[in-house]
């Protein structure tokens, strides 16, 4: 993995996890708490979008599927806290 793919990663999980946090209506988790919230959403939304038979193409079909994982990353874990 490059570095330039690295930064990429990194900057669409920020975006996905912060726009994950504006959607559920939470105030975030900080820069770094985004990232990895959007980094996991990422994964989660690439599983989910595969089980469809859907695929992300480009950067903004990245964020969107990315946002979707994060969304449903954060709604998983607000039902588990209670």
């Amino acid at each position: 993995m490059t570095v330039s793919a690295i930064i990429v990663m990194l900057i669409i999980g920020a975006v996905a996890g912060w726009l994950a946090g504006k959607i559920m209506q939470g105030s975030g988790f900080g820069l770094v708490g985004n990232i990895v919230v959007g980094i996991v959403g990422s994964f989660l939304g690439g599983f989910v979008f595969g089980l469809l038979g859907l695929a992300s193409v480009g950067i903004i079909g990245s964020i969107i599927s990315a946002t979707i994982g994060a969304v449903l990353l954060l709604f998983i874990i607000q039902k588990v806290k209670g």
